[in-house]
């Protein structure tokens, strides 16, 4: 089942499962990266129909064409922009954490809170952020205009929670 979409914010809290990029195709392709379905933030166990296969996308157009059962969640943009920002990168974490999160505002790479997540405008400024900050090589950053989250990348799921587990330790008498 292949579908299409536009993006649209939903309010959802709770953590946010690894968004991993298929790799048997071209590591230049746009798109072709898993995401999990919106709202499958607070299942206890993923199904493979909770996840969507992103094919295409286009952030201007607010767009996006995916293959699955599930409605794709409202951040697949973002996910879109750091994999389209360096071509290396094969997992993503989007996850809830307030304490952290506030721990970490301004100390990582930081998107502003005038950016709504979930847009297109979301997607140009993580760009940005690859191009002006040190994103590339912290491996995170956070959303000041989206509560609680935060966003870890890597080479593999390891390294990328490794990032997140990372800060949280050096965090952790804040905590």
């Amino acid at each position: 089942m292949q579908e299409e979409t536009s993006g649209a914010a939903s309010d959802r809290r709770g953590f946010k499962w690894p968004r991993v990029r298929q790799l048997e195709r071209p590591r230049r392709a746009r798109g072709n990266f898993y995401i999990t379905g919106s709202a499958t933030g607070g299942l206890p166990e993923l199904r493979p129909t909770d996840c969507v296969r992103v094919v295409a996308f286009d952030f201007a157009r607010n767009w996006l064409r995916y293959e699955g059962a599930a409605i794709p969640s409202s951040e697949s943009l973002t996910h879109a922009a750091i994999y389209e920002s360096d071509p290396t990168i094969s997992v993503v974490i989007h996850c809830h954490h307030l304490v952290l999160w506030r721990t970490l505002l301004d100390r990582v790479p930081t998107i502003s809170k005038a950016v709504a997540y979930g847009t297109p405008e979301m997607a140009y400024e993580i760009m940005r952020l690859f191009t002006e900050s040190d994103v590339r090589s912290r491996h995170i950053f956070v959303m000041a205009g989206h509560e609680g989250g935060i966003v870890t990348f890597g080479k593999n799921l390891e390294h990328a929670f490794g990032v997140v587990m990372c800060e949280r330790r050096e965090s952790s008498p804040c905590i």
